[in-house]
């Protein structure tokens, strides 16, 4: 996966200065509406030699900038630039045609995270396994339907059978992971416990939760590249 270090450099620069309690403290107050130095010194209860020292931290981040009033031009406002906060995620991931999720047997870990896919993102998804089981695991089923969400129960797919060149396979178990190495491999990995080991409801609802979770913290940086499609779950 490519690394842009101009953009890393910037975002670690962000950070640090929003490292700082009182840093922070400022942006929070601007994140409500501008305001001037002595403005803040007096909100946070700051000396104004300190806050010109933050704010200068701030600025020098591209988190702050400063505008003369257009009253009284010797006073200066401090404005909050939302899209400094806005870079501090990961960038898209570019080219991506659609999601797909792999896991050994395509019965239960792949399948319940292209049905979260597809619900939360409404972009194309599919599932496979490098050793696909003949059914969908019943729990796998039932802990889909108790979210709301529909499973085929025969529908398990070979990865040679659903792979295309322009995919995002995410590999959502360690076995699946570490067998893809040829042309087929996996650009991300989620190490999601196997629930088919225990066997249990518990076991089922706790992958799901890991899955969900997991979808809600990628789809930001993946579905801009995306496009709506047909769904394959």
């Amino acid at each position: 996966m490519a690394t842009d270090l101009a953009a890393l450099h910037g975002r670690a620069r962000i950070h640090a200065a929003l490292g700082d309690p009182a840093r922070l403290a400022i942006v929070d107050a601007l994140t409500l509406g501008d305001a001037s130095p002595g403005e803040i010194a007096s909100d946070l209860g700051m000396p104004t030699n300190l806050v010109a020292h933050h704010v200068k931290v701030l600025t020098e981040a591209g988190l702050v900038v400063r505008g003369r009033s257009e009253g009284d031009r010797r006073r200066t406002y401090l404005r909050l630039r939302p899209a400094a906060l806005a870079t501090l995620t990961p960038a898209p991931l570019a080219g991506v045609g659609r999601v797909v999720f792999v896991c050994t047997h395509n019965s239960a870990r792949s399948q319940l995270a292209a049905a979260i896919w597809s619900d939360r993102t409404h972009t194309s998804t599919a599932s496979a396994g490098t050793k696909p089981a003949d059914r969908v695991h019943p729990r796998a089923v039932a802990v889909a339907q108790r979210h709301g969400l529909e499973l085929n129960p025969t529908g398990t797919s070979h990865v040679a059978d659903i792979v295309r060149d322009d995919d995002l396979v995410i590999a959502v178990c360690d076995n699946a992971h570490e067998e893809l190495t040829g042309p087929v491999r996996p650009r991300l990995h989620w190490s999601v416990p196997d629930p088919v080991r225990l066997d249990t409801d518990a076991a089922f609802e706790a992958a799901f939760a890991d899955l969900a979770a997991r979808v809600e913290r990628v789809a930001p940086v993946v579905t801009p590249a995306m496009s709506s499609g047909d769904h394959h779950d």
